[in-house]
């Protein structure tokens, strides 16, 4: 069917078209408009052939961009905080010639879902996924998310192991210590204005490089807007890290200004039974070119059981 917005859209299991409320999620509704207005030229840019899904949950619509084979293994992606499904841009053209990717558009965050936000405290975020992968049609995938997307991923895989085939974690929070320091700095550098946030997003992500600009201009206009979540992330005790039997890449920054990578390559080394673990020299929060890396993961054939 067709939302009368020049966007196609898919729904499963029915539903009614939503939209995110922007008195919940944005600082005014000309601030929302203009970030929902970007996110939609920027869907328009994706760069390989793309169904726009709905999946109505108890918690309110969810937005997802598949792309892929029908009958390739499905890959499910968890962007992060202040982030929606074009996060992926860069990554999709790769991993979906393997898989049939799932770019989800997390709930409560400045994409098309739903403006709900669950405590992070609670299972309500793993209940949400649970409704849109039986929406989906998904009993088991492999996950990749990134920073509040990386927690989401890792709490879903200690809540429902049996769903999560691999996952793939970068700048995950939930592991290391998350660094809230940083937060009281950038609320007081918003209250510059424009230019403060610039400077926080900068300090943040570590996107210096003439390169990023786009990705940059992008950011701070959403930060400039949005309301993003303030909730410290749940840590996950030592004793579930161990629980996790399906193979886990985690790919962080040397630099990291949100998370202590340091720690988190530690505690996921130490416990984790079949990790994988990358820490990236001079490298900040966010992380580029890593599409090969994780496709490799994704891949890597699980070795031959040898019977008794």
């Amino acid at each position: 069917m067709s939302t009368g917005e020049g966007e196609e859209v898919v729904s499963v299991q029915g539903g009614a078209d939503a939209r995110p409320d922007a008195r919940a999620l944005y600082k005014s509704q000309a601030g929302a408009e203009e970030i929902l207005r970007r996110y939609r030229a920027a869907l328009e840019t994706w760069p390989v052939p793309a169904e726009h899904v709905r999946v109505p949950t108890v918690q309110g619509e969810t937005f997802v961009v598949v792309s892929g084979p029908e009958d390739a293994p499905p890959l499910v992606l968890l962007h992060g905080s202040g982030a929606n499904a074009t996060m992926w841009l860069d990554d999709v053209a790769g991993w979906s010639r393997h898989f049939r990717t799932y770019a989800v558009d997390v709930i409560g965050e400045p994409g098309l879902s739903a403006p709900a936000r669950p405590s992070l405290a609670s299972d309500g975020l793993a209940r949400w996924l649970d409704e849109v992968l039986e929406g989906l049609g998904i009993s088991a995938t492999s996950l990749v998310g990134t920073s509040l997307g990386g927690w989401l991923a890792l709490d879903y895989a200690r809540r429902r192991p049996e769903r999560v085939t691999r996952l793939a974690l970068l700048c995950p929070g939930g592991i290391g210590r998350q660094k809230m320091g940083w937060l009281f700095r950038t609320l007081l550098l918003r209250a510059l204005g424009r230019r403060g946030v610039a400077r926080s997003v900068r300090k943040a992500t570590g996107l210096e490089d003439p390169r990023f600009r786009d990705v940059l201009d992008t950011v701070v206009l959403t930060f400039t807007h949005f309301r993003p979540r303030t909730e410290r992330l749940p840590m996950v005790p030592d004793e579930e890290l161990r629980r996790l039997a399906m193979p886990v890449l985690v790919i962080a920054g040397e630099r990291d200004v949100l998370f202590d990578s340091a720690g988190t390559a530690r505690r996921v080394r130490a416990c984790v039974p079949r990790a994988t673990v990358h820490l990236l020299p001079g490298t900040g929060h966010a992380l580029f070119g890593q599409t090969d890396t994780v496709l490799d993961f994704l891949r890597e054939p699980e070795p031959a059981r040898h019977g008794t």
